[in-house]
C-alpha cells in the first residue's frame, strides 16, 4: 500500500476533524525541522517570503517568481505539505490563474488569494481596503481555473472580519464558497461570537488567521470547523535574533568556541540529512 502524497496530507487534515497548529518555515532547513519535530504541515506566509528574499517588509514588493522559487526550494526539500500565502495573487484574476499554475509547479498543497486590494492604493493613508465582492469572486474563479491537480487546495481568503465586518464577511465567504474554492481562510476574526456568526453560514472547512487569545483553542476551534489555525512568525524572527547575536558576539571579540546556543554536530547532519549523502557518496562515488 503506497503512502499518502503531501497533497493528500493536507486534504485528510481539511477533511478531518481537528485543528492544527502549521510550522512557520521560511527556507529548506527551517522545513525539514517543522517536519522532524512532527508539525502536520508548514506554513510560508508572504510576510516571511519577502523578509527572506529580499529583506524587505510586507509591502507587496515581491514578485511571483521570487516567491515561487522559495516555495520550489521548501518544496524539494522534504515531505512536509506546505500551505502558502499567495497574497492577492500578484495581480488581477488573470494574474491570480498564472499564480496557482506557478505554485502547483513548484509542490505546494494549499494556497490562499485574498480580497485585500493590494498593492495599497494611492491616498489609502495605509488603510487595508478590499476589492468588491465581484473582483473577489472573479479571482477565485480564476483561481479554480488554474489548478490542474484536484488535490491542490485552494483557499478563499478575506479579512472582511475586522474590516467591513461579520455581515460583509459571510457575504463575501457564501460567494467565494459557491466558486469551487476548498476552504476559507479568515484573517482578523475578533471573537468567539463573531467567529460562530459565520461558522454558521459556512459548510467549507476554515482556516484562521490573526486571531486574538480568547480563540486559541484548538477543541473549541474544531469545533466551529476550522482546521488550520496560525499562531504566527515567531520561527523567522528567532533566526533573526540568533543571527544578530551571533554575530555581535564575535564582532565585539568573543571566542568562537565560547559561543552559546549553537547547533551539535548531529543536529547539523540531521536538518542538512547529511546521511543521506555520505550513502549516496558511497553509493555513486566511491
Amino acid at each position: 500500500m503506497r503512502s499518502s502524497t503531501p497533497r493528500e496530507k493536507f486534504r485528510a487534515i481539511l477533511s478531518g476533524e481537528r485543528c492544527v497548529y502549521p510550522g512557520s518555515v521560511y527556507d529548506p532547513i527551517s522545513a525539514r525541522i517543522a517536519e522532524d519535530l512532527g508539525f502536520e504541515i508548514g506554513m510560508l506566509a508572504g510576510s516571511v517570503a519577502s523578509m527572506t528574499v529580499l529583506g524587505a517588509p510586507d509591502v507587496i514588493v515581491l514578485t511571483l517568481s521570487e516567491f515561487a522559487d522559495l516555495a520550489r526550494r521548501i518544496c524539494r526539500a522534504g515531505g512536509l505539505p506546505l500551505m502558502v500565502d499567495a497574497d492577492h495573487g500578484y495581480g488581477n484574476a488573470l494574474n491570480v490563474k498564472r499564480t496557482v499554475e506557478e505554485l502547483e509547479a513548484a509542490g505546494i498543497c494549499g494556497l490562499s488569494i485574498e480580497d485585500t486590494l493590494l498593492p495599497r492604493s494611492f491616498g489609502s493613508g495605509g488603510r487595508t481596503e478590499l476589492v468588491s465582492l465581484e473582483e473577489g469572486v472573479g479571482k477565485m474563479r480564476a483561481a479554480v481555473a488554474g489548478r490542474s491537480d484536484p488535490n491542490l487546495c485552494i483557499f478563499g481568503r478575506t479579512s472582511a472580519p475586522g474590516v467591513t465586518g461579520t455581515e460583509d464577511c459571510i457575504a463575501r465567504v457564501k460567494a467565494y464558497a459557491d466558486t469551487g474554492v476548498d476552504a476559507i481562510f479568515l484573517v482578523g476574526v475578533k471573537d468567539r461570537a463573531q467567529l460562530e456568526a459565520i461558522a454558521r453560514e459556512v459548510s467549507l472547512p476554515m482556516m484562521l488567521g490573526g486571531a486574538g487569545p480568547a480563540l486559541m483553542d484548538r477543541d473549541y476551534l474544531a469545533s466551529q470547523g476550522v482546521r488550520i489555525c496560525l499562531q504566527g512568525h515567531q520561527p523567522f524572527a528567532a533566526a533573526i535574533q540568533a543571527v544578530h547575536a551571533t554575530l555581535k558576539a564575535l564582532r565585539d571579540g568573543v571566542d568562537p568556541k565560547q559561543l552559546t546556543g549553537l547547533p551539535s554536530d548531529a543536529l547539523m547532519k540531521q536538518v542538512t540529512r547529511g546521511g543521506d549523502y555520505d550513502r549516496w557518496t558511497s553509493e555513486f562515488l566511491d
